[in-house]
């Protein structure tokens, strides 16, 4: 790896730090020390010369009907990066009836055989890691997360969704089912999957790239159609997979990009012609797609927000719990569903744990993304940080003690990570999703304690359990309600592994086989085959 000093062009290959997503003590600047982006003008945006910044519809790029634009941010520096297409209600529409068209009984993405389609999906997982570069570059200069973060996480994982999605166009079988109340022999009965449709896949701004290759490639490895619609905040990464499936022959029509806002989100959700929603975001979003999908049923899978437990028992290997609730908590900057907001720790050893914590925290070297020193970037917008120091705000106007959370005198949107204890249970702090790295601590006295604390929430997207004890992590594992709980580990994540919450936490599942079953009806043929009598001399005629 060059150094920052070096004028060649910079290479981001993963560093031995770079896949924990936290600091070692004694290895990092305290938080109050900004990195310097030495090398940024070396860089110099490069990775947008070539990137379109229109909508993606039809296998063409071209402008919104009304020549809107959208702006995008940089949370590094506060300034503009650039600005793309910004797609109203008739782009919506034109988008929506070129996925319908594509997928149409007859049309070539129809026909197309199952090895042809697994071929395509492993040439775009191909092509994401042989652009692997720049797609981190795009997303650190999109959504502010370090750049060697993204090369060694975000972009490898959106590569392996593809390539493992391949291998299931030859395997999505129907089978022959007997007929229970009639006559085998009359009755030949099979059942057939069939893609839903036109799938629209919003997608928000946390992991652009990583979350858009979540909901397309499953879609299109059952068949079906796709309307991207990436985050307003986090557009660029989205329109580059656009050019990627491009290369690798994806018909035209099979997947369309539609960057824009809120309302052209709402838009999709809602247009008739869309035959199902998949959605990653808020709990309160979540519920409006469900209201609006309840008026013609439309299918819909919804990954939503979390407030995930993090449980550490007395025996556990203290410095790999202490490790682990760091990572689970800061790890791109606290903003992800899955984040241990919530850490609940057995009373003889809490203070010993919280202090450890404490200790990464302020080790934690904030900066610009591009730097390679960078262990965590900005948070995405000036509105989310308000937000989420709003949170802090109010757990010390009700007496919690807090550390860290402060905001270092620099552009961009840096908040440092915070650990809270002795807040009031029903605290907002405690209770909602603040999105942010911020952790809240609390001490348990029995496991019954324990799994009550940790289930006392809306959500139940994740959860997790520290202890040497491995029946009490079952246990208390088969207890805890949440669609994923790691067991002395956290973040762990796989393609092959069904992913999704309960409760507020959304509807359905996501990867393994569940996911891609998720885009299939199933369909039931019945052929009688008649009820013919045998005679003598039939055989031989």
């Amino acid at each position: 790896m060059h150094s920052p000093a070096d004028p060649a062009p910079a290479t981001f290959a993963p560093s031995a730090r770079s896949d924990r997503g936290y600091a070692e003590p004694g290895i990092c600047a305290s938080v109050s020390r900004m990195s310097a982006t030495t090398h940024t003008d070396r860089l110099s945006l490069s990775c947008l010369d070539d990137l379109p910044r229109d909508l993606f519809i039809a296998g063409k790029w071209s402008a919104a009907d009304d020549r809107r634009q959208l702006t995008s941010l940089r949370p590094s520096t506060a300034e503009t990066l650039t600005t793309v297409a910004h797609a109203g209600v008739t782009d919506v529409a034109r988008s929506v009836a070129a996925a319908g068209a594509a997928g149409r009984p007859g049309s070539r993405w129809h026909r197309m055989s199952p090895a042809a389609r697994s071929r395509m999906l492993h040439r775009i997982g191909d092509l994401i890691l042989e652009n692997a570069d720049r797609l981190a570059l795009l997303d650190c200069l999109d959504n502010g997360k370090p750049v060697r973060v993204a090369r060694a996480g975000d972009v490898p994982a959106a590569a392996a969704v593809f390539h493992y999605m391949a291998g299931w166009p030859g395997r999505l079988n129907g089978e022959n089912a007997s007929i229970y109340t009639g006559s085998p022999e009359r009755h030949l009965a099979l059942t057939v999957p069939e893609p839903v449709g036109v799938v629209a896949a919003i997608v928000p701004w946390n992991f652009p790239l990583y979350m858009a290759a979540a909901k397309v490639a499953p879609a299109l490895a059952a068949g079906c159609t796709v309307v991207l619609k990436p985050a307003e905040q986090t557009p660029l990464s989205a329109l580059a997979l656009a050019q990627l499936t491009q290369q690798a022959g994806l018909p035209p029509g099979v997947l369309n990009v539609l960057t824009g806002d809120a309302a052209t989100g709402a838009a999709l959700a809602a247009h008739p012609g869309v035959d199902k929603v998949t959605f990653t975001g808020s709990t309160e979003v979540g519920r409006s797609i469900v209201r609006g999908a309840a008026v013609d049923f439309r299918r819909v899978t919804l990954e939503l927000g979390g407030k995930s437990p993090n449980i550490v028992f007395g025996d556990a290997d203290l410095r790999q719990a202490i490790d682990g609730a760091a990572h689970a908590i800061f790890y791109n900057q606290g903003e992800t569903c899955v984040a241990g907001s919530r850490l609940y720790v057995q009373r003889p050893v809490f203070d010993e744990v919280v202090a450890g914590i404490r200790e990464r925290a302020a080790a934690i070297r904030i900066g610009d993304g591009l730097d390679r020193d960078t262990e965590m970037g900005p948070l995405i917008s000036a509105e989310h940080r308000a937000r989420v120091l709003s949170y802090l705000d109010s757990a010390r106007t009700g007496g919690a003690r807090v550390t860290g959370g402060e905001v270092p005198d620099s552009p961009g949107f840096f908040c440092a990570p915070a650990v809270v204890t002795d807040a009031d249970p029903q605290a907002p702090v405690v209770r909602e999703e603040v999105f942010g790295p911020v952790l809240v601590a609390q001490p348990f006295d029995t496991v019954q304690e324990a799994v009550a604390l940790a289930n006392d929430s809306p959500y139940g997207l994740a959860a997790g359990v520290f202890t040497r004890d491995l029946g009490l992590a079952h246990q208390v594992g088969r207890r805890l309600r949440a669609g994923t709980v790691w067991i002395n580990s956290w973040h762990v994540l796989d393609p092959a592994l069904p992913f999704g919450g309960m409760r507020g936490s959304g509807w359905g599942r996501e990867m393994g086989k569940a996911g891609v079953d998720a885009f299939l009806e199933t369909k039931t043929l019945i052929n009688d085959l008649g009820n013919r009598s045998w005679g003598p001399t039939s055989a031989s005629k």
